[in-house]
């Protein structure tokens, strides 16, 4: 709360609640004035302050441009960053909403649009301090993680890595020639709010990193792309109204769809220390588990196979 008091110039009232996230500590307090502020502590050592400033460059110009985000506060001193002890930490004003569901064809448009107005943003800069969403070098860095931590059960820690240097093997040249740029990165149904006043609400850019446009896509999708072929002709009508999408990286949604599974199990490794982590998966790291993921992952080998005979969308 001093942190809080010294950054914003405002007094506030003993309130604070804690809201739930992994990564981050977050909270909302109240300002003498019953102003409610949610403020967001970036866990130490995962986000550099230029990586932190990308983000917020992004959502600042989102913003601008009257695409519905919430921006981060811009403090007494310009800046929408502050530090104490070495941690960075921002202001968001709090909104409120409740999830969105996607009952109707208008729906998927409407989150199609949202996202191309978001992409049409991306496209103007680069982010130089985010991720780079190729295999080559994110998958790289998550199975890294896996296996110098030890994580992975010894008996199967070959077979896990055969697995996956499989897939690595078949998908890297699939993203070699396609454009990046800065995406919102974990787009999907959980990160929508749908607000009475405001309509669509797009938030939580802490995973935005420089990708190919399909990954806001297909994360929103209720089933595997083949399976659901007129939500996603829907959605890409939508975002065609602002910008050209190229249907041939839709064969990339598979290969995608692996990149996330590699980077949840990194992910939960280093979660492994949160009592509430462990006390909400118990199973994480048995033998039994990991024989689970390379199942997963032979199934997810067999899925980008089969989805490399197709890719165009059904008009």
């Amino acid at each position: 709360m001093d942190a809080v008091e010294e950054a914003s110039g405002r007094r506030l009232s003993g309130l604070i609640l804690p809201l739930p996230s992994y990564i981050n500590r977050v909270y909302e307090v109240q300002d003498d004035a019953g102003g409610r502020l949610i403020v967001k502590f970036y866990r130490p050592g995962r986000w550099s302050l230029a990586a932190l400033q990308d983000e917020h460059d992004f959502v600042g110009e989102c913003a601008a441009d009257e695409i519905p985000v919430i921006a981060p506060l811009v403090l007494p001193g310009g800046e929408t960053l502050a530090e104490i002890e070495g941690i960075f930490f921002a202001l968001f004003p709090k909104r409120q909403g409740r999830p969105l569901e996607i009952n109707d064809d208008e729906e998927w448009k409407r989150v199609g649009r949202l996202v191309g107005r978001v992409h049409a943003v991306g496209r103007r800069a680069d982010a130089p301090d985010r991720t780079r969403l190729h295999p080559s070098v994110f998958m790289q860095e998550h199975l890294r993680q896996l296996r110098d931590g030890g994580f992975i059960t010894p008996r199967l820690r070959d077979e896990f890595a055969g697995v996956a240097g499989h897939i690595l093997e078949l998908i890297v040249p699939l993203f070699d020639e396609v454009e990046f740029h800065r995406i919102h990165g974990d787009c999907h149904g959980g990160n929508l709010l749908n607000r009475p006043d405001d309509g669509l609400v797009l938030i939580d850019f802490d995973d935005m990193m420089m990708g190919p446009a399909v990954q806001d896509l297909w994360l929103l999708l209720p089933d595997r792309a083949d399976r659901c072929a007129r939500e996603l002709g829907l959605l890409l009508q939508g975002y065609e109204q602002f910008l050209e999408f190229d249907d041939q990286t839709l064969r990339l949604i598979e290969p995608l769809r692996a990149l996330r599974i590699i980077y949840y199990l990194a992910w939960c490794s280093r979660q492994l220390e949160d009592y509430t982590f462990r006390s909400t998966h118990p199973d994480w790291g048995s033998e039994n588990f990991w024989r689970r993921e390379i199942v997963d992952l032979q199934n997810q080998y067999q899925a980008i196979e089969q989805a490399l005979g197709g890719g165009e969308r059904q008009r």
